[in-house]
């Protein structure tokens, strides 16, 4: 019976989500254009948020928890499990006064209105997985941005989303440049629990009454750890110990 629900309401969602960019993506290129930085990061914002209205069409809840107050004077790199699309723009509604930027691969952008214009704009860096020579300094150029910037850094070490929930081993070798271009960071590990299941069926219907869940962990200090992989390992196992499968 669910599932049957959830039919009607995938269709319902897929226009309003499809509205929502459209309409943004022109807002977004005036802001950009003609006021700057800051009025598009403005922009980005408010898509986000309505894109979370959106997945309000399908039941789905989200809770953000964050009982730490993380300075906004220093950069972030902001470490997380990966688990759907719908990771990301809680993250970006919630922390957005960090001014986040993801590391995404380069197939996002182009071709999505809005999200694809932000990526290519919005500080944001697209990486070929495939191809090193291009990766690695596109990587080290990012993490030079955040530390001059002081913005937020965000990083999903699994390279890509866990289809049921369970954690893919972590690839550090992103993580490791990030750290060493971005020495004043903080690192802040987040959980993500239950976004998987909006593609329990596949991307048609969608899940629907949902809860996803996020949880800010205690930021870390990298000057605390003498080995660079012992900090990594010590994120990893407090993002995965939050795991509710």
């Amino acid at each position: 019976m669910q599932k049957l629900i959830a039919y009607p309401l995938t269709v319902l969602y897929f226009i309003c989500f499809g509205l929502t960019l459209v309409i943004f993506h022109p807002i977004q290129w005036f802001c950009k254009n003609a006021l700057g930085y800051k009025a598009h990061k403005i922009s980005v914002d408010w898509l986000q948020f309505f894109l979370i209205r959106c997945l309000n069409i399908l039941g789905t809840r989200f809770t953000f928890t964050n009982p730490h107050n993380i300075t906004t004077d220093r950069p972030l790199i902001i470490v997380s499990n990966h688990q759907s699309m719908y990771d990301i723009s809680p993250i970006m509604w919630y922390m957005r006064k960090h001014h986040v930027k993801f590391v995404a691969k380069k197939e996002l952008g182009k071709g999505i209105p809005s999200v694809s214009y932000n990526l290519r704009h919005g500080g944001s860096v697209l990486i070929d997985r495939k191809n090193p020579r291009q990766a690695l300094p596109a990587m080290m150029a990012f993490g030079e941005y955040i530390e001059k910037t002081k913005r937020a850094a965000v990083i999903f070490p699994e390279g890509t989303r866990s289809k049921d929930g369970t954690p893919k081993p972590f690839r550090t070798r992103g993580l490791e440049i990030l750290m060493k271009k971005t020495p004043s960071a903080l690192i802040v590990p987040i959980t993500v629990n239950n976004s998987w299941k909006m593609l329990r069926y596949g991307k048609f219907p969608m899940g629907i009454g949902n809860h996803i869940k996020f949880t800010v962990h205690k930021p870390l200090e990298m000057t605390n750890f003498t080995d660079k992989h012992e900090l990594i390992q010590q994120v990893e196992k407090t993002i995965v110990e939050s795991i509710q499968n």
